[in-house]
């Protein structure tokens, strides 16, 4: 992660009274990509691995019905799936079908939702991440992996999604940011 990304996402988290997690995530719009890093100590982190990932095709932005991904500092508060079988469909957050009964399923494999954390920016009122049901999820169609193509969520292909799930910890922070890695 470049200089400047781990310094914006460092005064986020000061001015928030956060600490740093042992994992941090840092999603790029801009590469469509996210980086998993692992810390070290203190904000010293150690960059494990980037996967391909599609944000909106709206583009970014904080506002509730933009369908906009949405940028800043947030945690992951919630993780939905892990006991459903690979190519389990979503709907509410509810189990409906298999991805072999739906290929074209929007939110398909596992849910890992979003809380942003920076109030009035992607928390409260209008804005609010979680109340938008910003997520990181599967798609029954893994054609648009690497392009925008979302509505707002983070997309990752079951291969990477499903040890992602499995090895991201509720409570892991994640940076959304606009521009590329540096």
């Amino acid at each position: 992660m470049s200089a400047a990304t781990l310094q914006s996402v460092q005064e986020a988290c000061e001015r928030l009274g956060i600490e740093p997690t042992p994992r941090l995530l840092v999603a790029s719009v801009a590469d469509q990509r996210l980086a998993e890093y692992r810390q070290l100590a203190g904000w010293d982190f150690v960059e494990e691995q980037r996967l391909v990932i599609s944000t909106s095709r709206f583009g970014v932005g904080q506002a509730e019905h933009s369908n906009n991904t949405p940028l800043g500092l947030h945690r992951i508060t919630e993780k939905i799936g892990g006991d459903s079988p690979n190519g389990s469909v979503f709907e509410s957050r509810e189990i409906i079908g298999t991805v072999a009964e739906l290929p074209g399923a929007p939110i398909a494999h596992r849910i890992l939702w979003l809380d942003g954390l920076e109030p009035g920016f992607n928390r409260g009122g209008g804005v609010d991440t979680h109340d938008r049901y910003v997520y990181i999820h599967g798609v029954g169609d893994e054609s648009t992996i690497g392009q925008p193509a979302s509505r707002g969520c983070i997309h990752l292909a079951a291969a990477d999604l499903l040890p992602f799930y499995d090895r991201t910890p509720s409570g892991t922070l994640l940076w959304i940011a606009e521009g590329p890695f540096g």
